[in-house]
């Protein structure tokens, strides 16, 4: 993280593209912000929107506006995101899904600082810094022809690798005295801080967290709410597959990859169904909760079939 930050630094005196790369949840936009507030842009608006978050006609809408009637529900004109982000900065987060025509319209807006607003006839300019975000191997996607060679290079003008929290536990301690903080002014004023056991923080530094940062800043304000009034926060509050991966200190039994799978795959439409069922399948609400996008959840339900569930809820 040494190197990221310092690269930071250099990185907020320029107005070039930026393009962040890195798994789910290790704060890609939190770097985006950070880069904008520290930006001599940092005066103008800080828009941000998630690709996979919408099917293509509405992100070309929601990102380039359009004019009343034209399409059914268009009954007024529609300012798009990039005009709201004129003389600051656009976060673009889950590039890597946009569909090949709002990737030209996007290339346009980095040549040139114009675009069309859907049913319109007039040319647009702005001026925005767009710093994009992928957890996707974009210059695999170039070879596959699934992204354009020419918007790649546009958008890696400064590339930031973001790593995996697994691969900087140095970073956890710290993260949690963050996370914990923060918990502390959400109550009140002057409430005490939390502080982990020696034993709970050994666990933690111990787990992988797949989730990476969002993951970690979940089970921290889980672990506030369950600790009640005590200011110590033990190990037996830790969430069961925290608890599991640190404990025992023997060898971790070999398992079959296709075993490994099959368990997963039987947590992860567990988690979903749980999760639709206790938001009264809101599939907007429910993709929020499990910090992925309402494209995603949509495509895993239909893979594990929970439709058929949803009778018996």
């Amino acid at each position: 993280m040494v190197a990221l930050f310092q690269v930071l630094d250099k990185v907020v005196a320029s107005d070039s593209t930026v393009l962040i790369q890195g798994e789910n949840g290790t704060g890609k936009e939190l770097i985006a912000r950070a880069v904008h507030f520290n930006s001599r842009r940092a005066s103008g608006a800080v828009v941000a929107q998630n690709c996979s978050a919408l099917n293509d006609n509405l992100l070309d809408s929601e990102l380039f506006g359009h004019k009343r009637g034209s399409f059914t529900g268009a009954v007024v004109d529609k300012q798009g995101l990039f005009d709201l982000a004129n003389g600051g900065t656009f976060f673009l987060d889950e590039v890597g899904d946009m569909t090949p025509s709002l990737q030209v319209k996007l290339l346009r807006v980095l040549q040139e600082g114009t675009f069309v607003p859907v049913g319109d006839t007039v040319t647009r300019h702005v001026d925005v810094r767009v710093i994009a975000a992928t957890n996707r191997d974009l210059r695999a996607m170039v070879k596959e022809g699934s992204f354009r060679e020419d918007l790649y290079y546009r958008l890696n003008v400064i590339n930031l690798v973001v790593p995996p929290l697994r691969e900087r536990r140095r970073d956890i301690p710290l993260l949690v005295e963050h996370f914990l903080g923060r918990a502390a002014r959400d109550v009140a004023r002057g409430a005490p801080v939390k502080r982990l056991t020696e034993e709970a923080l050994r666990r933690m530094l111990a787990y992988r967290w797949p989730g990476n940062i969002r993951e970690l800043e979940n089970e921290v304000e889980r672990l506030v709410v369950l600790s009640g009034r005590e200011e110590a926060i033990g190990a037996e509050l830790l969430s069961p597959r925290i608890r599991g991966e640190a404990g025992g200190g023997g060898d971790v039994p070999r398992v079959a990859e296709s075993d490994l799978q099959s368990a997963l795959e039987t947590l992860e439409r567990r988690m979903l169904l749980e999760g639709l069922r206790r938001t009264g399948w809101n599939k907007s609400q429910t993709a929020r909760d499990l910090g992925i996008s309402r494209r995603n959840l949509i495509r895993k339900v239909d893979r594990y079939d929970l439709e058929a569930h949803r009778e018996r809820s």
